[in-house]
């Protein structure tokens, strides 16, 4: 089984920064893209930033210049950091990643279960 583990979420005051973290856990051969997604209260959900195995990080716009997407490919781990940070950022961030499952050969995205974020203005 594959599955995704998210942390660094919590309570920061409008202009604060927080860094979340998601690992891909179990069966994996490969890790394709990752990416970061974030849902508020009665909207839908919409992507934040994403970053291929290599090539261009694509971001949302009301999020350019203020969060930064990376990884770190030995740890299987994608990260997201987040500076200047708004009431309007509140929401809960998911992570995904497209996966090559080692055990069943075959390849699909996997999503983490989401960590919330409360930005107080």
């Amino acid at each position: 089984q594959v599955q995704l583990v998210e942390s660094g979420g919590g309570f920061v005051q409008a202009g604060g920064s927080l860094r979340l973290s998601c690992t891909a856990l179990g069966s994996i051969f490969s890790i394709h893209a990752m990416g970061w997604y974030r849902q508020a209260p009665g909207k839908q959900r919409e992507l934040v930033a994403t970053i291929p195995t290599g090539g261009s990080t694509i971001y949302a716009d009301s999020v350019k210049g203020r969060f930064t997407v990376s990884r770190d490919n030995a740890k299987n781990t994608v990260y997201l950091q987040m500076n200047s940070l708004k009431p309007e950022d509140t929401a809960v961030y998911y992570c995904n990643a497209d996966i090559l499952n080692k055990a069943t050969i075959s390849r699909r995205v996997y999503w983490g279960k989401g960590t919330q974020v409360t930005v107080s203005s």
